[in-house]
């Protein structure tokens, strides 16, 4: 457009200097007044010449993209401006508070909330945090040499939910940044970013940089940016936060380090623990790993002396931990309660809103139900791209798979197979919330899951209304079982746990461990005692009931038991080959040609322990149209294995293969891609 433009003004100008110049050298009279004329003419010619030449269409899909890239544009400046009046405000708003705390010799932190709804984002909500604990002042203590070291150390600090580890982590930040050195800081899920941002920033300012996701390109430039040029002394993300550009690192956090979102599941896999230690080895940093259920590899590793181990054994304020019971839902169905809410969880909850209190729900499937079956031949209808079920989601009357995103709308009424009648079972997070409201119509209920938080600031918007307690009941998957601190949450409830608890993969019992006890720990964390509750058809599993006691050594004992015996990690690295393909048999056969090149040359070099197991189909042998199989390696992870692997990956490679099956290796797997 631009150039079309210049080329217009460059021609009016050249025919309007023609002009002129014919015009001074034809004597004056009759010739001049024609010349003129002609000019005028041949100048309007000029003038018009690209409007009758214009394409119309062009222009109007021209000033189409031009109106959006504004509209665009001024949006982000709207929005962080918008951001930048809430920073201000937030950090205004707290440190009048603490100074006025500070002048009636209140020693405290101070974090505001502000809400940017509304024209002016206004103060919503403030949090005080008080001073260290004995026993958190001792955690404190115990890290503080490993901070103050310029040489890298690692440590695990294992404290029981409710125990104030974020505190802790505020004053070593608040020592690391005294040094003159910056600091990281990991959260395993988006939704728990907004609080420990509005905790770091409510003490340290607008020098906290934040990285995740869920940020706009406009928003992810301006924070790298600021991170690059040293206008960060502290970053807060997710998993890929631990690639930030923050340089003189002096301490690294990586909160609920048990969590598998820490490991990425797409290309380029890696595991941000892994990144983390060699980032810390680097700089001189403290590695800190905190958990209520540490991973059983940290918590080796630590017991092994390898890594420092800190204990935080009470709840902050003396508080006890909430108390558990748990719900036979075969008894419920013997007793004629149909409904996926038993009869004990309506009753409490129903006592919790008598009481003016709040309810946190956890039921890890989303979606309304969760599969649907044939009533004759009884085949499970799935993905045509994928050998998963796909999900019925009522919201909007389709089937949908929740790995490639394929939707049937509208959804089949009978069998593919066979022409029979299809039945919707199962039990997700939208079904849940329709029961709660049939049950409890004067309830407000929040439902958080993917469906719920895709729109941006979501996660952030929707706990805020929660802790202004505008909803009585949140109901979510695993995002809201982890790190979320509200005083008026006095009942927890876990639904459907039993599909999580039968699920594979080796880690399976301490990921539901870890769940049960996350989310149990949400409740009783101000003064007003907790309660928990805990749905299941197999009420003696004695993974459940070590959950139910909050026993992690308990857990821990009977779970590295089990990994000694099978020779699972800790005992060894655990290394998952892929192979992917258009043909099941052609990728089945690469895989096999794969295995017997690795023991070729293993044979090599029989001091490299190594077991190979498979081929065998991954837990979802069709993805995308893509057929899946897999080597499991268990092996030793050093220099002399991977040399090994190269090796092999070379010979794959030297046969043609990769034609008929791409390779993908996974040193963090656990047991599946």
């Amino acid at each position: 457009m631009l150039e079309l433009i210049r080329h217009w003004l460059v021609g009016i100008t050249c025919a309007a200097m023609l002009v002129a110049l014919a015009e001074s050298l034809i004597p004056a009279g009759s010739i001049r007044r024609i010349a003129r004329l002609t000019g005028g003419l041949v100048l309007l010619a000029a003038i018009l010449n690209p409007l009758l030449k214009l394409d119309t269409t062009a222009l109007t899909r021209a000033l189409t993209e031009y109106k959006l890239e504004l509209s665009a544009y001024s949006a982000d400046l709207e929005e962080e401006n918008e951001i930048l009046m809430k920073d201000i405000i937030e950090e205004q708003s707290g440190a009048y508070i603490q100074d006025k705390a500070a002048a009636l010799g209140i020693d405290c932190q101070v974090t505001v909330e502000a809400d940017g709804e509304e024209e002016w984002p206004i103060p919503q909500s403030v949090t005080v945090m008080g001073s260290l604990t004995a026993e958190q002042q001792a955690a404190f203590d115990a890290l503080l040499p490993g901070l103050e070291d310029a040489a890298p150390h690692s440590a695990l600090l294992y404290g029981v939910t409710g125990s104030g580890k974020t505190l802790v982590f505020l004053k070593l930040i608040e020592r690391c940044l005294a040094l003159g050195r910056r600091a990281l800081v990991l959260v395993p899920e988006i939704s728990l970013t907004p609080q420990m941002i509005l905790r770091l920033k409510g003490q340290f300012g607008r020098r906290v940089a934040v990285q995740h996701s869920a940020l706009n390109h406009t928003e992810r430039l301006l924070q790298w940016q600021m991170i690059q040029d040293g206008g960060a002394d502290i970053v807060v993300g997710t998993r890929s936060a631990i690639f930030a550009p923050l340089e003189n690192i002096g301490l690294i956090i990586i909160d609920e380090e048990q969590e598998h979102t820490y490991r990425s599941e797409s290309s380029p896999r890696y595991a941000a623990h892994e990144v983390a230690r060699q980032r810390a080895a680097e700089n001189g940093a403290l590695l800190l790993l905190a958990s209520a259920t540490p991973s059983t590899e940290s918590f080796y590793a630590a017991r092994q002396g390898r890594t420092q181990l800190v204990r935080l054994t009470q709840r902050y304020g003396g508080n006890p931990l909430p108390s558990v019971k748990i719900v036979d839902m075969r008894a419920e169905l013997a007793a004629g309660n149909p409904r996926e809410i038993s009869l004990a969880m309506e009753d409490a909850i129903r006592r919790n809103l008598d009481a003016g209190k709040q309810t946190i729900l956890l039921l890890n499937r989303r979606g309304y139900q969760t599969m649907a079956q044939c009533d004759d031949c009884r085949e499970v209808l799935k993905c045509p791209k994928c050998s998963v079920p796909m999900v019925y989601h009522k919201a909007g009357h389709k089937l949908l798979c929740h790995y490639c995103g394929t939707q049937l709308d509208p959804p089949p009424k009978t069998c593919p197979a066979c022409g029979g009648k299809l039945l919707y079972r199962g039990f997700g997070t939208q079904k849940a919330e329709e029961e709660l409201a049939q049950l409890f119509p004067e309830a407000r209920v929040l439902r958080m899951d993917q469906d719920s938080t895709a729109a941006k600031d979501a996660h952030e918007k929707l706990l805020a209304k929660f802790a202004r307690h505008e909803y009585d009941i949140l109901l979510g998957t695993q995002m809201v079982a982890k790190g979320l601190d509200f005083e008026k949450v006095t009942l927890v409830g876990v639904l459907g746990i039993d599909s999580l608890l039968f699920g594979q993969g080796f880690r399976a019992y301490e990921s539901v461990f870890s769940l049960i006890t996350q989310v149990v720990g949400r409740g009783g964390r101000a003064e007003l005692p907790g309660r928990a509750l805990i749905q299941t058809c197999v009420p003696d599993h004695p993974v459940l009931q070590l959950a139910a006691a909050q026993d992690y050594e308990g857990f821990y004992r009977e779970e590295i038991t089990f990994r000694r015996f099978g020779l699972y990690p800790p005992f060894c690295s655990f290394v998952v080959v892929g192979f992917v393909g258009d043909q099941e048999g052609a990728v089945f056969i690469a895989a096999q040609r794969f295995g017997a090149l690795l023991a070729q040359h293993a044979a090599q070099k029989p001091n490299i322990p190594l077991r190979v197991l498979g081929p065998a189909p991954m837990n979802i042998t069709m993805l995308n149209n893509k057929y899946r199989y897999k080597l499991t390696l268990k092996c030793r992870n050093d220099a002399a294995f991977r040399g090994l692997l190269h090796e092999t990956l070379d010979a794959y490679d030297a046969e043609k293969l990769p034609q008929k099956a791409s390779v993908v290796l996974d040193f963090n797997s656990d047991g599946d891609l």
